[in-house]
């Protein structure tokens, strides 16, 4: 890629194995990366730097990125910011949208898909095809309920007529994608 060595990225997780390794990798093909863990050092390079993408995890040491994402549409309203988390589901998913992400992936992240991401919007590619498992259509749906009643399991449970233990075994088996 050609221009990759005027792209800008933004790269902010708690987990320091993780930004070094991905910092690494994308410095080899030409992007310029700051790579931060905690949104006091996000936000300073926000106001201080123009990026081209923002890559933002979910979970920052406890602390919501969705927080976070907030102050930096304030700071740069037209700031691109894609939301990471191991932890996905539809229900965080929407929230991080609604919130002003441009899109939302699922860690592990490798540096080919955040390449992808500099594309345009329009060569981005779009939902995958293939229909989500049995399995997986469940288990966001179980998300979903859960944050309608703030996280609280118990509550969930009763809203879906299940037990709470049962409740808690299906959220712990997060199924593949398909």
């Amino acid at each position: 890629m050609s221009n990759a060595l005027q792209l800008q990225l933004l790269l902010v997780d708690d987990d320091p194995v993780f930004l070094q390794t991905l910092s690494r990798s994308l410095q080899r093909k030409g992007v310029s990366v700051d790579a931060v863990q905690n949104s006091g050092a996000a936000l300073a390079c926000v106001r201080r730097n123009e990026y081209d993408l923002v890559l933002l995890d979910l979970n920052l040491a406890g602390e919501s990125g969705l927080n976070l994402l907030h102050e930096i549409k304030a700071a740069r309203e037209s700031q691109r910011i894609v939301m990471l988390t191991a932890y996905a589901s539809i229900a965080t998913a929407v929230e991080a949208i609604k919130k002003g992400a441009d899109n939302y992936l699922c860690k592990p992240v490798n540096s080919s898909e955040v390449m992808a991401l500099f594309q345009d919007e329009q060569e981005q590619t779009e939902l995958e095809e293939t229909p989500l498992s049995v399995e997986r259509l469940e288990w966001e749906h179980l998300q979903k309920v859960l944050m309608d009643h703030d996280g609280n399991i118990s509550a969930t449970a009763r809203a879906l007529n299940m037990h709470r233990r049962t409740l808690q075994r299906k959220l712990q088996k997060r199924p593949s994608k398909h």
